[in-house]
């Protein structure tokens, strides 16, 4: 698919994975509209970019419409990217006090992760089936964000492990069901990324978790998931398909 005229939505575009891939598209040529709640960013990526930033409400269906409508007065809608973040409860199943976990902390996961996902996927297919088709009849791509955790979750993180195990689960089924559409959907399982988000913090992860992939030897760069999303988008042949971004990690059991 050619990048260069069509509009992009990156919901959680404010984030370290969500502003990599709005540049990436961005530089590509896409007309890029930055979904999110972080306000500050996203009037300087406006500012400094030249793109649209909508304050947007990942689990409000008519906040997401609002982007979308957006994103669609720049061209045609072809790209729509999830990056968003939450809240993730964690702990052990049952506590060491012989307590069990919360269900509220488990379901504010699955809510956040996993709904919110869900909810952004349908209403930005809805969109992208709006267009005309192009070659070969395809009319775009939904890219959504999982995590090895969906493969390997460790100690303390079942509610997590359990909500991206449900975006690696939508991803065929919903390849399926947009294929006579011809929308595509893939999404991406990183390992440990490094983003602005852990501050100072960083550093000290860089050193724990760097040295635990095979190869190379660090945590990943949000510019290589951005560089994967741009990849994804451009290749019609990738579909249906859920491509881990860890360097050959797997996460020990804690």
């Amino acid at each position: 698919m050619e990048i260069s005229g069509t509009s992009a939505l990156v919901v959680g575009g404010t984030g370290g994975l969500g502003e990599a891939t709005v540049r990436r598209l961005h530089a590509a040529g896409a007309k890029v509209v930055v979904a999110d709640v972080a306000d500050d960013k996203g009037k300087a990526l406006e500012s400094e970019l030249g793109i649209r930033y909508v304050h947007t409400d990942a689990s409000d269906e008519d906040s997401v419409n609002a982007a979308i409508a957006e994103a669609e007065s720049l061209g045609p809608l072809r790209i729509s990217v999830d990056t968003h973040g939450g809240p993730a409860g964690g702990g052990r199943l049952v506590g060491k006090d012989g307590s069990p976990m919360p269900l509220d902390s488990f379901k504010k996961t699955i809510e956040s992760y996993l709904n919110w996902t869900f909810n952004v996927l349908r209403l930005s297919a809805a969109a992208i089936a709006r267009q005309e088709p192009l070659e070969e009849g395809g009319r775009g791509v939904i890219i959504n964000t999982a995590s090895i955790a969906a493969y390997e979750g460790q100690v303390g993180q079942l509610p997590y492990a359990a909500a991206k195990g449900g975006v690696v689960g939508m991803t065929l089924v919903a390849a399926r069901d947009l294929s006579p559409l011809g929308i595509r959907v893939v999404s991406i399982a990183p390992g440990t990324i490094n983003t602005p988000a852990y501050g100072k913090a960083a550093d000290q992860l860089e050193e724990y978790w760097g040295k635990q992939v095979p190869f190379p030897k660090r945590m990943g760069r949000s510019t290589e998931y951005a560089q994967l999303a741009l990849a994804i988008a451009e290749n019609d042949y990738l579909n249906g398909e859920v491509i881990r971004l860890d360097g050959a990690l797997r996460f020990p059991p804690k």
